[in-house]
């Protein structure tokens, strides 16, 4: 590995869906797993390929249930290309690196260029081989155009070599096993016809979001070309002549539209004429590469040593999830990337992870994103409506529409048992947006989007918190009661006869944070924009009054001098943790092992991720600590570290964010500590670490936030108040590297930290000087300076 290539060596089945998610190339509109052309889905392998925002909605009988799910759509597959030798006895069986013998085999991913290549030794019998070494990729310039460029080269014989590339319409979502129940045909009305002597195309459609799909493909070759119908699948034959040494080439050019897309009437007219004005194979390649040059710069990372070249790896698939062709989307943040079909490609809270990196880099994707979700504002407020409240009730799991998504029953693979899903209690991912909004604006200097939609969306949800808190006359404090927090291994009281916690202390102190901020938003609005606000929205002065109060009365439980995860926390059991391990290895799973035992983790002081330190990966340590003082609680260094030791021994780490927000904490003030996580947040997807999971799409949420552990993290890098804050904590074992940002009009700014000093670079221009605040100083760095801060020891 390099931090410019990401390498496989050898072939191993057990390890191909994982290789196959690492390997996905996209550009933001279209993704395509990196599965091998010449091989179907099957137990090993499985091509899937996903377009953003492209979902159906089916219904299934599952354990005497009628469950409806809207899935992100496997569309049909681009890239079958298999080959097999002929002779005068006929034809051989088609090559697969599961059916021949292979001599060797590799996959580089080229991250600086966006290219996959593949190189294959597969033996041809009688002491023969030949090589095959395949280029693809999935056009950054142009997000419609995919390409795979295979190279053929016999060694020492002369042969003939058939080759047969098709548009395959007969797939299905199938890609997660534990889904196997479900109804996966989402594609119907297939049909495939011919647009040229050397193009096919394929056009379906969703069965129920009725989303059409249009498909096209040209085949270019030294050799004639036949092509050959199904009613669900057009292909392309041609025959090849090898000979020693001499390499044949075979070009493969696509283009996908679909219905969703602007600016076309028809997308399989789109599509036909999209393929047919692309240029060559060479040419596409060139375009392509530019295009990511200037994505890399955007996003410049240097960072030295295998962490480096972790992070690069997570860099290339967020900019492939989340590109500059996602600011002309209707999407939002698939927590597993375009990468797969785990959680059926839905979107959760986890931009809370992912936006803080894009805010300086690609802020019209954030914007985006956000556009995103104020546009399904409205669907949030008739949420509320339905359970009693005012307000925006954002769903947990969203996806085409913004109603929720999240299913009501999941299967424990260790048990086969169904089981209810209270995850949709988890109201906490409105306070997500919120910060979402607030953090933009902060770094983009967008008033604009503030006093508009994002002060519709801050003020709605501010409204829901305000209006689900309940005054308790006994603790003279309200609360919130019902819900369930990040953790997610507690969704009940032990033998409650329903579900969800009160005064989780992560939903109670964001949601006063929400308050806090929103009451600021009105009160700084431009007076006309605020008298248009208050009347669109009918809010009156005994509202904002309740605001206020609320703001800073919820109640934050504690036990033992410390943080309460939510009230009655500290009065369940304690678990035998060096028992579970010894027994079981690996409990990152805990919940479902415990179920399969009978037992419930609802018994017991365990979470599956970060909950309450949560608190302390999103805000600072001075604003988490004025946080508290406006609700009435002095929270000093000492109460801090008592609770992040509380729940550092009682967490399973059963997200891969987890390890992320716990190396992000420690690093203030125990940072040997500290690297362990970090480096389990950098392996969790290359080292499947969650077990079997990376196989079925990439954790996007932990990828883009180990970015922004180098970022905002360990650098302390604060956007507050049109300025710029640091406050570094470099680790050792992290303490020299640098990154460029972009910043309220200055593109280009490039921060590098050393032991003991950090340079800051502005590129000229005609912006404004940006303000930097240390914990001891100010400083002023103009257009075209470069800074140079001393930092304590």
């Amino acid at each position: 590995m390099t931090d410019r290539t990401w390498e496989y060596e050898g072939y191993d089945p057990a390890d191909e869906r994982l290789r196959e998610s690492l390997c996905t190339l996209g550009n933001g509109y279209l993704a395509t797993r990196g599965a091998l052309p010449e091989c179907a889905a099957d137990d090993v392998h499985y091509p899937g390929t996903y377009a953003a925002g492209c979902y159906n909605r089916l219904t299934s009988d599952v354990a005497g249930h009628r469950v409806e799910n809207e899935d992100m759509v496997n569309l049909p597959n681009w890239l079958p290309l298999r080959f097999r030798l002929r002779s005068e006895k006929g034809p051989g069986p088609w090559f697969t690196p599961d059916t021949a013998a292979l001599f060797d085999h590799s996959q580089v991913l080229h991250l600086s260029s966006g290219l996959l290549e593949r190189r294959t030794r597969y033996a041809a019998g009688d002491g023969r081989t030949f090589v095959v070494r395949q280029l693809r990729l999935v056009h950054m310039a142009d997000p419609h155009t995919a390409a795979l460029r295979t190279e053929f080269t016999a060694d020492g014989f002369s042969g003939d070599l058939e080759v047969e590339a098709a548009l395959d319409g007969a797939v299905t979502n199938a890609g997660v096993a534990r889904y196997q129940d479900l109804d996966g045909r989402h594609l119907t009305h297939v049909q495939t016809d011919t647009a040229g002597p050397d193009t096919v195309w394929l056009r379906c459609r969703t069965r129920t979001s009725d989303i059409r799909i249009g498909m096209a493909a040209r085949l270019v070759a030294d050799a004639p070309v036949s092509i050959r119908h199904t009613s669900l699948s057009a292909t392309q034959r041609t025959l090849l002549h090898l000979s020693p040494g001499r390499t044949v080439t075979v070009d493969k050019i696509v283009a996908l539209h679909t219905s969703r897309d602007p600016a076309i009437s028809d997308p399989l007219r789109a599509a036909i004429d999209r393929v047919a004005g692309a240029p060559g194979f060479d040419d596409l390649l060139e375009s392509h590469i530019t295009a990511w040059d200037q994505l890399w710069r955007r996003a410049e990372l240097d960072v030295p040593g295998e962490a480096g070249a972790i992070l690069r790896l997570h860099l290339f698939h967020v900019l492939q999830t989340l590109s500059p062709h996602t600011a002309d989307l209707d999407v939002g943040v698939p927590a597993r990337g375009l990468h797969g079909e785990a959680y059926r490609g839905h979107i959760f809270w986890d931009e809370l992870f992912v936006l803080p990196y894009l805010n300086l880099h690609f802020p019209e994707v954030s914007r985006a994103l956000l556009r995103y979700r104020h546009r399904r504002l409205e669907a949030a407020c008739a949420a509320a409506r339905a359970v009693g409240r005012t307000g925006a009730l954002y769903p947990w799991q969203s996806g085409s529409d913004g109603r929720e998504e999240t299913q009501e029953l999941h299967l424990n693979p260790r048990s086969g048992r169904w089981l209810p899903d209270h995850s949709r209690l988890q109201h906490h991912v409105g306070s997500a947006v919120a910060y979402n909004v607030w953090q933009y604006c902060e770094a983009s200097g967008d008033a604009e989007f503030l006093h508009t939609k994002g002060a519709e969306m801050l003020l709605q949800i501010a409204r829901f918190w305000a209006d689900s808190a309940t005054y308790d006359e006994n603790l003279g404090r309200h609360r919130i009661l019902g819900v369930v927090g990040p953790d997610e291994y507690h969704d009940a009281y032990p033998g409650a006869e329903k579900p969800g916690l009160d005064d989780n202390a992560y939903t109670n102190v964001t949601a006063a944070w929400v308050l806090t901020r929103a009451l600021e938003v009105l009160e700084n609005l431009p007076e006309p924009r605020r008298r248009e606000l208050v009347e669109r929205t009918a809010l009156d002065g005994g509202e904002i009054e309740l605001w206020e109060d609320v703001s800073r009365t919820l109640h934050v439980p504690f036990h033992d001098g410390v943080i309460s995860q939510f009230e009655g926390y500290g009065t369940l059991d304690e678990l035998d943790w060096d028992g579970y391990r010894k027994r079981y290895g690996d409990i990152r799973r805990l919940d479902r092992i415990l179920e399969a035992e009978g037992d419930s983790v609802n018994r017991y002081q365990a979470s599956k991720q970060a909950d309450v330190l949560m608190l302390g990966y999103l805000f600072s340590p001075s604003e988490l600590q004025a946080l508290f003082s406006r609700l009435g609680h002095r929270l000093d260094e000492t109460v801090w570290r008592r609770t992040v030791d509380h729940y550092l021994s009682r967490t399973s780490h059963g997200s891969t964010l987890s390890g992320l927000v716990h190396g992000w904490v420690l690093a203030r003030d125990r940072r040997t500590e500290a690297w362990t996580f970090c480096q389990e947040a950098l392996r969790g997807d290359i080292a499947d670490l969650q077990g079997g999971t990376t196989g079925e799409g990439i954790h996007l949420g932990a990828m883009a936030g180990t970015l922004d552990l180098v970022q905002r993290g360990l650098t302390g890098l604060e956007t507050r108040r049109g300025a710029l804050w640091l406050d570094p904590v470099p680790l050792p074992e992290l303490s020299s590297y640098s990154f460029a940002l972009r910043y309220r009009g200055h593109w280009g700014v490039r921060l590098r930290m050393e032991r003991g000093g950090l340079d800051i670079t502005v590129p000229s221009s005609d912006r404004l000087p940006i303000d930097v605040r240390l914990p001891d100083r100010a400083v002023s760095v103009q257009p075209g300076e470069t800074c140079r801060l001393t930092l304590p020891g």
